[in-house]
Order: C-alpha cells, then structure tokens, then sequence
C-alpha cells in the first residue's frame, strides 16, 4: 500500500524515532543504573508521585527488537498521519495517545494487575487508529499474513488480540496489553469529540463551490477569470487515499483559502504537481 507517491519520513515522525534510539543506546551503554529505569517507566504503584513518568515510559525500550518493532509501525502508519494532521498536530496527538495509555492503566490498576511498563506501543496504536479513520479502506500487506488487509480490519485486529492475551495472560507476559488499549481508546475518544464539535445541524447544508488557485514563481500582473462550476455530488475514494487525500486538500482550500494550509498539506500538493507534470501524456 502506496499512500503517498514518494515514500518518506516526516518530520516528527523522523525526530521520534530518533530520540527513542538515541534514549536507547544511552541507556545501553552511560545510563544503566536500574534506579533511572525504574524512574523512567511507568508503574501505577508509583505514578502520582512520579508524575513525569506519563510521558518517559514512552521513550524507554526493552531493548533492539522492541524498539525495532515500534519505530517501524511508528514509520508504517504515522507518516501518512503527520501528512494528513500537520507536524504540530500529530506531536500533540502522539503524546496524547500515550499519556492516555498510562491513564487507562492507572484506571484500570484498581481492579486488574497492571505490571509497571515501558515502550510506545499505546501512543503508536492510537497512530494506527488514526490512520484507519482517515483511511479506512487503504490495503495494507503485513509480514507475515499473506493476504492485504484493509486498515480498518488490521486495526481491529491488532485491538481484539490486546484484548484477547490481556485477559488471557492477566500482565503476566511482559506485554503492556492494558495500555495499547488505553491508546486506542484515547485515539477513538479523539476523533469522537471532533465529531461531535464539528455536528451543527442548525446550519442547513449548502451548494458546494471549488475554487482552485495556482501561483507558479514569480508574480503575474495579469489574473484570468475562470468560471466557478458547482461540484456535483461525488463518491469518496477510500481505496485510493492519494486521491482522497487530494480532494480533502482541495476542498479545504474552498472552504477556508489556501491560506488555511499546513506546509504538509502544500508539500503534499507540490509533490502531487511535480508528479502529474513528469507523467508521459
């Protein structure tokens, strides 16, 4: 699955996962005294006096593998959400997601066993929830099931066998199944409350105009009037996100002007641009 035309990482995705490598090797190689990594994680035992720890556990690791796991679902579903957020948004969105992983955890330690944990497996499956809501159709081929997925399914997936081994195996399996789901929640929980700000059913709906601006280099004295043609009704392309994710832009731009858009909704565009033009006619 090709979300964008050219594979990258974005910004913060890029810095995320170099700061949890780097967190990694210090305490591989100046920083491993067990008092600073029992400090760092997150234990409901000791939370309300280690407040800092809702947002250190997610930058502390097992070790390679465990890293290596998470940075590469960080890289596979939280690129296309930075793109879709903006950089700002999808920093805040991230923490979010993890310190609501540590307070579901802290909830739910008054009734279940929640061992104290370490990792960014909640903040990164509330990435993933983000991603199946903005792209509930987009197929996903995962190592090393041998059919594609829809994301919306591999999500759920991923959720029910959280659910699945957390009463299974009660914490007792070194997994922080709790606080993936915690994660989720939290992810579910934001995008619910943006509906329900976004729902004004006292405004009746309106004609839809697109009106699309392009400014190449250099300014152009001379403006040329194109008749503004009302969009008719169209379906929603959830199989193909790069056009769905074109038309999402390009209705913002009418709704709000091309003020309104982040640098990566215009890298989003410009590398769209430059693609078009390069196609053979």
């Amino acid at each position: 699955m090709n979300l964008f035309p050219f594979p990258r990482v974005t910004p913060w995705v890029g810095r995320l996962i170099a700061i949890n490598a780097i967190v990694l090797l210090l305490m591989l190689t100046l920083l491993t005294s067990p008092e600073l990594a029992n400090a760092l994680a997150f234990n409901p035992q000791t939370a309300l006096t280690r407040p800092w720890s809702f947002v250190t556990y997610m930058f502390v690791h097992g070790g390679l593998l465990h890293l290596a796991v998470n940075m590469w679902m960080l890289f596979l579903f939280g690129s296309a959400v930075e793109s879709r957020m903006g950089s700002r948004g999808f920093l805040v969105f991230y923490l979010y997601c993890g310190v609501g992983a540590a307070i579901f955890s802290l909830a739910l330690s008054g009734i279940l066993h929640v061992s104290p944990f370490i990792g960014a497996s909640g903040a990164i499956l509330g990435v993933a929830v983000a991603f199946a809501m903005f792209w509930p159709d987009a197929e996903m081929l995962i190592f090393p099931l041998p059919i594609p997925l829809k994301a919306r399914t591999l999500v759920i997936l991923l959720i029910g066998l959280d659910v699945a081994f957390g009463l299974i195996y009660r914490g007792n399996d070194q997994i922080a199944h709790v606080a993936h789901i915690g994660g989720a929640l939290f992810a579910l929980l934001y995008f619910r409350l943006q509906m329900l700000s976004r729902r004004s059913p006292s405004e009746p709906p309106r004609t839809v105009e697109r009106v699309v601006m392009v400014q190449s280099g250099g300014r152009d004295p001379e403006h040329r009037a194109t008749p503004v043609t009302p969009v008719r009704p169209r379906r929603r392309i959830e199989a193909d996100p790069v056009a769905a994710e074109v038309d999402r832009v390009l209705d913002k731009i009418s709704a709000q002007g091309i003020e309104s858009l982040t640098q990566a909704e215009r890298r989003f565009l410009d590398e769209v641009s430059r693609r078009k033009k390069g196609d053979p006619q």
